[in-house]
């Protein structure tokens, strides 16, 4: 026992209690092992003596367990344990990475302690470091930071990754020391993913410490310098020989795996070939001193600092995971590849089941998104009874013929129409205060969109296919001399008309004058006995209290010389809105009376690219001027000459159901 003591320069300064028989100085280091102990020749009993440390070889300590729990409760036992007693030594944080057996331990014993066993080393199997484990360099004034090895066997491997980037978070300087013939993998994953780690997490959290706390601003502009130690025996290390440097080398290899680095400061390259037993660390020394020295990107700070960064990442990035791992054969191997084009789920089915007639399904809920109206409905009225009946929204019933269907859904908009009962929502039944389908018809259902050619967009270019129409309706009007606006208008004119006037399509002539419509006369109503006047025989306005027109309307001569009841009788709101909006009439019949290119922007589908963003056309490459229209093709929705798109195809799933303009590219694809 004096031995030890004399070796550790203890000494015993009186009388104290003793609360163990395996009592420790700061280094670890057990004092004594029995009752009975002599201290310099005299014989005393452990009660009567107080042991006091004065050694002055760095020791190291467990900072945090494996578990990362924080085994150091303050600053001042920090300080006290890397036995730092200047208040105002500003030091730099080394820590060194790996893979378990590497040699970490003994790397760091070797460059900063002069081969003296500050860090514990081991030649059995079990790993020496578990945790993280720290000590000072006097000499350097450098925190040393021993971390526990990848690729260990450890029940908590998802906890110690996170506890090693914790720890290259707080460094200044990370050694990754790997002892392989050839740089492998496991290296730049891990300094790949520390990177983007550091970017995304650490590095917000270090700038909301510098501004809480003001003096730990310096530490996170940037993360650390990496020195790679490569240590080969039979093959040769990478050199600054060739035409690339090694660190040059290693950014492309970076970039080969899609993996960044640029969080870091820099990435150096050591390579060291050991020919014998002893490994010379002169040039790691060189290229730590070098960056310990370098103080343009990041400066010294007190210990204190380092242990309150350390302990509030700690506090911040804990509690408990998943316990995930990295399977050698994981089902993403086995499984589909496609993915939902709403919310980016996988498929779960295995590979190859659309050949078993099986489709594409996954048991996570999908996301609604406008572009692919990924929602399907269900009657209620049906699911009530315990059927499942889909229905969906259309531009017409399926009693209107094409080009009348689609100029009425300008007027009644969606319909909803279920096989067993019916017709049972339009999304425009109403003049004002419609509800929503899902307020009482249907209940709704969001799906996956696992693909385009599987998935029918429904009305997202109703609107267009009535623009589309106009030139087919103009035509098939103009075969029978009548205005499509005529058309449009007297069927409107019914829509809202009260239920006291006449329908245009029963007034053959003037109520007043007999004289016979043509095509091209306007027919009138008198808003007092609703029947159909000329303009000459309606051309006066009065009050009309008894049909609930308070202010002047178009009254017939006849009736502006009668006396009127002052008590309304009628409802006509639905007339009153229709003449408030520009005359209905007209402002549906403009569908047909606007240039189309004047209103193609308002109406075109979400997929369609806006005219305003198409230069070329998409396939030629030509550029579009007004001797070349520019057009767009129904399937991808991209800009097309009149050339390159002279082929028609159906394209249900975006819910051209007949054959539609499409590209030349688009053709191809079945």
């Amino acid at each position: 026992m004096s031995a030890f003591w004399k070796e550790c320069k203890l000494e015993a300064t009186g009388p104290a209690i003793m609360k163990s028989l395996d009592t420790m100085c700061i280094c670890n280091k057990d004092i004594y092992h029995s009752s009975h102990d002599s201290v310099n020749g005299n014989e005393i009993h452990e009660s009567e003596m107080h042991v006091k440390c004065q050694c002055s070889q760095p020791k190291s300590f467990l900072l945090i367990d494996g578990q990362e729990y924080l085994r150091v409760c303050n600053a001042e036992q920090f300080m006290e344990k890397l036995n730092c007693s200047d208040k105002d030594l500003e030091v730099k944080v080394v820590s060194i990475f790996g893979n378990t057996g590497d040699g970490k331990s003994h790397t760091l014993n070797q460059t900063f302690f002069k081969g003296e066993e500050v860090f514990e080393t081991s030649n059995d199997q079990n790993s020496c470091t578990l945790g993280v484990w720290a000590a000072l360099d006097p000499v350097l004034n450098v925190i040393c930071l021993d971390t526990e090895g990848l690729l260990g066997i450890t029940s908590y491997e998802n906890e110690r990754t996170r506890l090693l980037l914790k720890v290259l978070a707080v460094s200044d300087i990370v050694v990754y020391r790997t002892q392989s013939e050839k740089l492998n993998r496991d290296l730049f994953t891990f300094i790949g993913t520390a990177s983007r780690a550091y970017s995304h997490h650490f590095q917000a959290a270090l700038q909301a410490v510098g501004q809480r706390k003001g003096d730990l601003g310096s530490i996170s502009a940037l993360g650390p310098s990496i020195i790679v130690l490569h240590e080969t025996r039979y093959t040769k290390p990478l050199t600054n020989n060739g035409i690339e440097n090694a660190e040059d080398i290693l950014r492309t290899r970076f970039a080969q795996m899609k993996l960044e680095t640029e969080a870091f400061s820099s990435i150096k390259y050591v390579g060291i070939q050991t020919t014998n037993s002893t490994t010379d660390y002169e040039l790691l020394q060189t290229a730590i001193k070098k960056e310990l020295y370098n103080t343009n990107i990041r400066s010294a700070r007190k210990p204190y600092l380092v242990y309150n960064t350390l302990k509030i990442l700690n506090e911040k990035f804990s509690g408990e995971m998943e316990n995930f791992s990295n399977t050698l054969f994981p089902d993403q191997y086995f499984t589909c590849s496609v993915k939902c084009l709403s919310c980016g789920s996988r498929c779960s089915n295995s590979m190859g089941h659309l050949l078993e007639g099986k489709p594409h399904s996954s048991n996570t809920k999908c996301r609604y998104q406008h572009q692919y109206e990924n929602v399907i409905y269900i009657c209620k009225k049906c699911h009530s009874n315990g059927n499942e009946v889909q229905v969906m929204k259309r531009v017409q019933t399926q009693n209107d013929n094409s080009w009348y269907g689609l100029v009425k859904y300008a007027w009644s908009g969606d319909v909803i129409e279920c096989p067993h009962c019916g017709e049972i929502y339009k999304s425009r039944h109403y003049w004002y205060n419609n509800k929503n389908p899902e307020d009482f018809a249907v209940r709704t259902e969001i799906t996956h969109v696992w693909n385009m050619g599987n998935h029918t967009v429904t009305t997202q270019n109703a609107a267009q296919r009535v623009i589309d129409g106009v030139s087919y309706i103009t035509e098939a009007v103009t075969n029978v001399s009548l205005q499509p606006t005529k058309v449009l208008s007297a069927w409107v004119a019914d829509q809202v008309a009260p239920s006291y006037w006449r329908p245009n399509n029963e007034i053959k002539h003037c109520h007043k004058c007999k004289m016979l419509f043509g095509l091209t006369d306007t027919k009138h109503h008198c808003r007092a006995c609703g029947e159909g006047f000329c303009e000459q025989c309606s051309s006066k306005t009065k009050c009309v209290p008894s049909r609930n027109w308070h202010t002047p309307v178009r009254v017939c001569d006849i009736c502006y010389n009668k006396d009127e009841s002052t008590e309304s009788s009628e409802d006509v709101s639905a007339r009153k809105v229709s003449e408030q909006v520009v005359s209905t009439l007209s402002a549906v019949g403009s569908v047909l009376n606007y240039s189309k290119s004047l209103i193609k922007d308002t109406v075109r589908p979400s997929y369609w690219i806006p005219d305003s963003e198409i230069v070329n056309c998409c396939i030629c490459y030509q550029k579009f001027s007004t001797s070349l229209t520019l057009h767009h093709c129904r399937d991808c929705g991209r800009g097309v000459c009149q050339d390159c798109s002279r082929h028609r195809k159906p394209v249900p799933h975006r819910g051209w159901d007949k054959p539609v303009r499409v590209c030349d590219s688009c053709i191809k694809i079945v």
